[in-house]
């Protein structure tokens, strides 16, 4: 089945309590499958196409502070017209999973794959100094096991959590696994499990699911404190990736989703051309994995970041190689996906320096 396919099946057999989103491509298969599955006669699941992403964010926003399992799912332009209602979740510390399944931008831009929503997830998004935990898949079957993953890494840190992908994994169809079903969570489990919801009980409404006006200065600080001490934790813990051909490389790449793909058989195409490359390969975004590519400066000579946006994970893997080592960026923009030899060539001139 198709990735966004794969993500809409997940999300039934793994309790999620409701979906509210609006059709862009190239997604707009999440929510046709999910009309089309009828959830709400099988599990109770609710699916509401609104009338706006902006819509869709603040009926998240209101499952999540009631404790909810609830998700959207949009693309590039759509995500940016959720920014402030991600913001305020971040702020309230509400779980919920959002799907951005990205594409060429910037503006109305193009409905091919691009990774260029790098900057707009990784680094927040919208305002203040918040994060988003952020799973990039690379197949259709991480399409489908990223939606429980996302859903238990937002619970249990009560942060927003995003799947990052794009138009290529979202259109692709591949074989995939499904989770088992999964019951939804009943009332009682989800007032044991999520103390801190909005359940519309006199005297259990949490003070922070809404409130932001009005604080003074030190109260501000005092929340802001407590979310980057949150994130410092993530950091610790949650950092996911996966390494292939890195035990004697000499020269690394570093791709995410579908910059990842490619990028295993340019490693191939490289240790036929004599050139002993390997990938690194992010899962979590954010998470980032940076102690990990610090530790194999050591050890290789250069670092290709192959993205498929004009270079932005890039500087993210500058700051962890600390200037050691030469750390280039190449990639395609507006929706172009480059071709292995091509990257090959960028990879060649590393090892000529």
């Amino acid at each position: 089945m198709k990735g966004n396919e794969a993500i809409a099946h997940a999300a039934i057999r793994t309790g999620c309590d409701g979906y509210f989103g609006y059709p862009i491509t190239p997604q707009s298969e999440i929510l046709e499958t999910l009309a089309a599955e009828k959830p709400w006669e099988t599990t109770g699941m609710v699916v509401l196409q609104a009338e706006s992403e902006t819509a869709s964010i603040n009926m998240v926003y209101g499952g999540a502070a009631s404790g909810k399992r609830v998700m959207t799912s949009s693309s590039s332009p759509g995500i940016s017209l959720m920014q402030e209602g991600i913001s305020y979740m971040a702020g309230a510390e509400l779980p919920a999973l959002i799907v951005n399944v990205s594409r060429g931008g910037p503006g109305l831009g193009t409905i091919q794959p691009s990774q260029a929503d790098y900057f707009q997830t990784v680094k927040g998004g919208g305002h203040g100094d918040y994060r988003l935990i952020t799973l990039a898949p690379a197949s259709v079957q991480e399409m489908a096991d990223f939606v429980d993953l996302a859903f238990t890494l937002a619970f249990r840190y009560r942060n927003p959590a995003m799947i990052l992908s794009d138009g290529a994994i979202g259109q692709m169809m591949e074989k995939v696994v499904l989770p088992e079903y999964r019951p939804r969570r009943t009332e009682e489990e989800i007032a044991a499990g999520c103390p801190w919801a909005t359940t519309g009980r006199k005297g259990l409404r949490s003070p922070n699911i809404i409130t932001s006006l009005g604080l003074r200065s030190e109260e501000m600080e005092a929340i802001n404190l407590r979310l980057q001490a949150k994130y410092r934790e993530i950091e610790r813990k949650e950092v996911r990736y996966e390494e292939y051909l890195t035990s004697d490389a000499e020269y690394l790449i570093v791709a995410f989703g579908s910059a990842a793909r490619i990028s295993k058989k340019v490693t191939s195409l490289a240790r036929e051309a004599g050139i002993k490359a390997g990938l690194l390969r992010p899962i979590t975004l954010w998470p980032f994995p940076s102690e990990r590519i610090a530790s194999l400066c050591g050890q290789v000579k250069g670092i290709l970041s192959l993205e498929i946006n004009a270079g932005q994970m890039v500087e993210d893997i500058r700051l962890a190689a600390g200037g050691r080592i030469p750390v280039r960026w190449y990639g395609r923009l507006g929706g172009i996906i480059p071709e292995p030899e091509e990257v090959l060539e960028e990879l060649k001139k590393i090892a000529a320096l």
